[in-house]
């Protein structure tokens, strides 16, 4: 038992720090590595009817149901059509395992707490939506990385929903 607690932590300690970034439109986004399963292609994905229109739809990955969100779709930029460099990032989040379908995968980067600034309030746009799930603002080399709080990007109401059409999907 001491043993697992430990390999837990030194887990802990060899992704504190360690982003995933990728590409939505110009800008770059990371999320803690913490939350990250994998990285899987595009697979055909069975719309829900009913659902938000940033919830894409459920993926079958080895058997498990999963849910997938269009990240670009969220941040209410316009859709678009995917390529070859179109990825899902399957992350961990509130227990439940969600696919985030983005633009282009960039890389795995080292931020330090020290190195995260909070993003700038810019009062009265209350509907700025990338800035709702935006925990902080990273430079990395000559680029602004907007780190995203996961536990955000998606609504407790859709998380309900995903779970009532997972259960009739595998029942």
């Amino acid at each position: 038992m001491a043993d697992e607690l430990k390999e837990e932590l030194l887990e802990e300690d060899a992704s504190k720090g360690k982003f995933m970034t990728f590409q939505t439109g110009r800008e770059f986004f990371g999320i803690s590595i913490s939350y990250v399963s994998e990285i899987i292609q595009m697979q055909p994905i069975t719309a829900i009817p009913e659902a938000e229109d940033y919830i894409k739809g459920l993926i079958n990955l080895r058997g498990k149901i999963i849910p997938v969100i269009d990240v670009r779709v969220r941040f209410k930029m316009d859709p678009v059509e995917y390529t070859d460099r179109t990825c899902i990032i399957v992350i961990d989040v509130k227990s439940t395992v969600i696919g985030l379908i983005v633009e282009k995968i960039a890389e795995v980067d080292d931020i330090m707490d020290e190195d995260v600034v909070p993003p700038p309030t810019l009062g009265g746009h209350k509907d700025n939506e990338k800035s709702k799930y935006v925990y902080g603002l990273a430079r990395t080399g000559d680029t602004m990385k907007l780190l995203l709080d996961p536990e955000k990007l998606i609504k407790q109401e859709d998380l309900d929903l995903l779970e009532e059409v997972r259960e009739e999907e595998q029942a």
